[in-house]
């Protein structure tokens, strides 16, 4: 019974910190534009030096 009520407690704690994280990204603007960084990686040029073909 003892290890029911730990292991209850500590999962309302993770859920707890999990929400206090989440809250906190959501303030900070990490959620708000979700769409610009894949199109951003598009548009870039290929810094790689791959250009895509294969060479045999």
């Amino acid at each position: 019974m003892k290890i029911l009520v730990i292991l209850i407690s500590i999962s309302l704690l993770m859920a707890l910190l999990f929400l206090a994280m989440f809250v906190k990204a959501q303030k900070s603007g990490q959620f708000e534009d979700l769409e610009s960084p894949s199109f951003r990686l598009l548009n870039e040029k290929n810094k790689t030096g791959y250009n895509g073909k294969r060479e045999i």
